[in-house]
């Protein structure tokens, strides 16, 4: 470890001996540290498994009762994919698509309108017929309103 520092126009280099044994020491110190927190918490969560443990030894009322939770899970999830074929019948389902539907139209007819006054302003800037803006800006003639 070579320490420099600039005084006047010079340059000055030097080396402590110990500056590295001590950074050595302190890199020690610090793992020795970070091993200790780390078998305190390994000892901490052995203690608490052990704990959790504790009435959940193998007997047959055990296994019965988890085969009885499996065979309720399954049952639940073939439920609820019966009641997930049957969400769009919902009636709070439909009353949002109904909602999602007014919004999607009332959006479409604000694009019209946009749509038919940019027409009218290119048809008084530019002086331009009304079949001619269709056609360069491929609006189709059966363009209107949707009701």
């Amino acid at each position: 470890m070579v320490d420099s520092d600039r005084i006047g126009t010079s340059n000055y280099f030097w080396a402590f001996p110990s500056k590295a044994s001590n950074i050595r020491k302190r890199k020690i110190d610090d793992l020795e540290e970070q091993l200790k927190e780390s078998e305190k918490k390994r000892v901490a969560t052995e203690k608490k498994i052990k704990q959790a443990s504790v009435g959940r030894e193998d007997s047959d009322s055990r296994t019965e009762l988890l085969e009885q939770l499996a065979v309720k899970e399954s049952l639940n999830a073939k439920l609820q994919a019966d009641l997930d074929k049957y969400r769009e019948c919902d009636p709070e389902v439909l009353e949002e698509v109904k909602t999602q539907t007014v919004m999607a139209k009332e959006a479409v007819n604000r694009w019209t309108d946009n749509i038919f006054s940019i027409k009218s302003w290119c048809k008084k800037k530019f002086y331009m017929e009304e079949k001619v803006i269709d056609k360069q800006f491929g609006i189709p003639e059966d363009f209107d309103y949707i009701d």
